[in-house]
């Protein structure tokens, strides 16, 4: 389980442009229901953007040896262009 706070106010939580506030608990549990799978379940309580909180499910292939790439989540990242 992984549990993050302390995100910024003008920090989005998807590619939607689901906003999140300094208030916001975002819990992820990540299990592996199968060799080969995983399952991401993202949980976000946020009491100053909506009214109750909400779940996301989502499900990874995971791909033996290959390598891993490093996604990099830093203000004004630049980098993203490079991995295209």
């Amino acid at each position: 389980m992984i549990d993050t706070i302390g995100l910024r106010d003008d920090t989005w939580i998807d590619w939607h442009g689901s906003v999140v506030t300094e208030q916001a608990k975002v819990r992820e549990e990540i299990r592996r229901p199968d060799f080969g799978h995983l399952e991401i379940r993202a949980t976000v309580d946020e009491p100053k953007a909506y009214t109750k909180p909400w779940t996301v499910t989502l499900w990874q292939r995971i791909v033996v040896d290959t390598e891993l790439t490093d996604e990099i989540c830093l203000e004004n990242e630049q980098s993203l262009k490079h991995l295209e």
